[in-house]
């Protein structure tokens, strides 16, 4: 009688683990983590070393220009030697005037995020509103594509005899700056929801805020969130103009401060943070839209 064949080893399939038993998935090869490592640091470097090139030449060009004793402008070395406080130590506390940078435009931050709130939560409301009644376009858009040309300085002396105070004054014209984008955006947006997801929502009998929160709004989120970028940056650009003229203890006021005192040096640093804050926001505005609309933009 011949023995039973035996199957190959390679063809025998492994023994099914017992029910309820811990399995250990094999761990990641050391060769694979690394080259995920190197494909990471490679486009971290595509991003970070370009600007770093161009600042650094940037910087060179600047130093060799104003190096000479009496030129218009410090040069970097002058600007280091002169504000090397500002620049190492942001959040010094030293009295009501003397503060540094960082707990300056904490201050302009905490107007900003009022300001651009109230701008948000209206501007949203109000393109809804535009986008989705035709009566209501006729009558509000030509209003609003008029007041959006009117420059945010122009409004500060409206504001001061209506609020009587630098605060709430400073906070209006943030809030009148920066909602017309946000306005505009969201109406457009709101006017182009596909009609397959209107008759969605007239066969699931949605009311008015249902449709709102279920229908316009996560397709108009694109839109509205193209808007919100640039209404931060308008809002951004509206404080430190407004701090200028109402004085207080924001980054604003620091720079006309430091104009009258003649500290180009101190003027130069507070304009690189303006600057660095300003990207920030941008980014971390982007950052949320990305995730709310799953990485979709207007097109």
């Amino acid at each position: 009688m011949a023995a039973p064949a035996l199957k190959p080893a390679s063809l025998v399939a492994p023994a099914a683990p017992p029910q309820g038993a811990v399995v250990t998935l094999p761990a990641r090869k050391p060769e694979v983590r690394s080259g995920l490592m190197l494909t990471r640091a490679r486009e971290i470097a595509v991003t970070v070393v370009p600007p770093l090139i161009v600042l650094a030449v940037i910087m060179i060009i600047w130093q060799i220009a104003f190096a000479k004793p009496g030129a218009s402008l410090p040069a970097p070395s002058v600007i280091w030697a002169e504000s090397k406080d500002l620049i190492l130590q942001p959040f010094f506390n030293n009295g009501p005037q003397d503060i540094g940078l960082g707990y300056r435009i904490l201050i302009s931050l905490q107007r900003v995020a009022i300001g651009f709130g109230l701008a948000a939560v209206v501007g949203v409301l109000l393109g809804a509103l535009v986008g989705q009644s035709i009566w209501a376009t006729r009558g509000l858009d030509p209003i609003f594509q008029v007041l959006r040309t009117v420059p945010p300085l122009a409004w500060l002396p409206i504001s001061l005899a209506a609020f009587r105070d630098a605060n709430p004054s400073a906070i209006f014209v943030i809030f009148i700056t920066s909602i017309w984008p946000v306005i505009i955006n969201t109406a457009v947006g709101i006017r182009n929801i596909p009609q397959d997801y209107r008759n969605v929502a007239e066969v699931l009998r949605l009311n008015t805020v249902e449709y709102f929160f279920k229908i316009m709004v996560p397709s108009a989120a694109p839109y509205i969130f193209t808007g919100l970028r640039i209404g931060i940056g308008l809002s951004w650009l509206a404080i430190v103009a407004a701090e200028m003229l109402t004085g207080g203890v924001g980054i604003g006021f620091f720079i006309w401060d430091a104009w009258n005192s003649s500290k180009l040096s101190d003027i130069i640093v507070a304009l690189l943070y303006i600057g660095l804050v300003g990207f920030a926001l941008d980014r971390l505005v982007a950052f949320i839209g990305g995730l709310v609309t799953r990485g979709t933009s207007a097109q």
